[in-house]
């Protein structure tokens, strides 16, 4: 349905930055919406942040302040800059994105980038 590739994962201390970038190619739907939704070892799956067309955002309380995303939509990428990381943000970061077609709700994950926040 569509190819995504994430990239900009890492090691960084606490207190860096990390910039995440996601692009969106070969869509069969309309994307609406994209977004970062990550998983740490033994948790479930959360939503981190997510922009629609329009440009209104979203973002998990603990990320607010420190986390901005945003999208290029001639190019289909959407972007998460991370500052001021700590410990507890390390997880796997998936891309997410979501439209219509035809008038049906589809989505597509990314494969997923590692994001290591050491103390």
């Amino acid at each position: 349905q569509v190819q995504l590739v994430e990239s900009g994962g890492g090691l960084v201390q606490a207190g860096g930055s990390l910039r995440l970038s996601c692009a969106a190619s070969r869509s069969s739907f309309n994307i609406n919406t994209m977004g970062w939704y990550r998983q740490a070892p033994g948790k479930q799956r959360e939503l981190v942040a997510r922009i629609i067309s329009g440009g209104s955002t979203n973002y998990a309380d603990s990320v607010k302040g420190r986390f901005t995303i945003s999208r290029d939509n001639a190019k289909n990428t959407v972007y998460l800059q991370m500052n001021s990381l700590k410990p507890e943000d390390t997880a796997v970061y998936y891309c997410h994105v979501g439209g219509t077609r035809g008038g049906t709700n589809l989505g597509a994950w990314g494969q997923g980038t590692q994001v290591t926040v050491s103390s």
